[in-house]
């Protein structure tokens, strides 16, 4: 484990929303439900690294991304920026963390304005936290769409989303990013919707990046084939919890939790008949505001004992610097 002060460190981070009860549940007066998107998870990210989040769709990834920019607030919880209390940000402290600390969104073709041209686009954050004049700002976004090979810029700062390929638009989103020299980014899948042609050029770019503007990623995927290229450490979630935790390689290679290797079964092999007979996970996700008491994978765990169903584990250091959050191993 890395020694030096983390850019990021969320201790017992929640983040719940309500749901809406029906009419009669007002009048019988019966307890608020809540979507329990992230409960309870503590990380930190190093100088420089690129921590991942993976995970089935819906379990809380994204959800914890945006809560960490406080984008959407946590419900409880703490969070540190560079060992500062970031919850205790606000007004123009709040404004110069986002200068920052940026995002680079999973969708180029919603995240981008259509009405907009490139260079509106990208010297937008510019203008809002009004940094240089006309001139010198015509120069940074050149500057910026070089470093993410869009060349030559002229060519591309009066075009609009919609005359871009998507490998295209999510350079764009990534320069957009990158103008205001974050030092922190969370980068919400932010491949997945591109060709698999275009996914290893946009993660070498992301990866370059890093290494010109010494960056720090938060990198969430659902992809662990993914996750094991660009990420050096990697944590699992299911139904908001962290279940395993440690080197990305580690934890794809020599998982230990019943859920990360159902995962790692899930990857297509080009031989189909390495898998005939096995059963990794069953049954559907869990509703995350009915969440089961114990461990929250049990019902689908095909290897769930009777502790599972009544005491949830809690991260524990396998090996070194591997963590996981299973009765098996207590």
């Amino acid at each position: 484990m890395n020694s030096s002060e983390p850019v990021i460190r969320a201790v017992n981070l929640k983040k719940y929303f309500p749901v809406r009860g029906r009419i009669f549940d007002v009048i019988r007066r019966r307890p608020k439900l809540y979507v329990r998107a992230v409960d309870d998870i503590t990380f930190d990210i190093y100088e420089r690294e690129i921590f991942g989040l993976a995970g089935e769709s819906g379990c809380g990834k994204t959800t914890t991304g945006k809560t960490i920019l406080r984008l959407i607030e946590p419900t409880s919880g703490k969070l540190f920026f560079k060992g500062d209390d970031l919850l205790k940000y606000d007004g123009s402290k709040l404004k110069e963390f986002r200068r920052r600390a940026q995002i680079i969104f999973q969708d180029p073709y919603e995240s981008l304005n259509p009405r907009m041209n490139i260079y509106s686009i990208v010297e937008e954050p510019l203008r809002i936290h009004k940094i240089g004049d006309k001139n010198e700002r015509l120069e940074m976004v050149f500057k910026v769409l070089e470093d993410v090979e869009l060349k030559p810029p002229e060519n591309f700062i009066y075009r609009r989303p919609h005359e871009l390929s998507g490998g295209q638009r999510q350079r764009v989103a990534i320069a957009r990013a990158m103008i205001l020299n974050p030092e922190f980014i969370v980068a919400d899948e932010p491949v997945s919707m591109l060709d698999m042609s275009i996914r290893a050029e946009i993660l070498n770019l992301m990866l370059k990046l890093r290494d010109e503007y010494k960056l720090t990623y938060l990198f969430i995927t659902h992809d662990l084939a993914v996750a094991k290229y660009i990420c050096s450490r990697l944590g699992i979630m299911y139904l908001g919890k962290l279940l395993e935790l440690g080197s990305a390689e580690k934890v794809i290679d020599e998982p230990y939790h019943p859920y990360t290797r159902a995962l790692i079964s899930a990857i297509p092999t080009p031989d189909p008949r390495e898998k005939i007979g096995e059963i990794p996970i069953k049954g559907e996700v869990t509703s995350p505001i009915n969440v089961p008491k114990g461990c929250r994978f049990y019902p689908r765990c095909v290897r769930a004992m009777d502790i599972c169903k009544e005491k949830e584990p809690k991260l524990m250091e396998v090996s070194k610097g591997h963590f996981v959050a299973c009765h098996l191993y207590a």
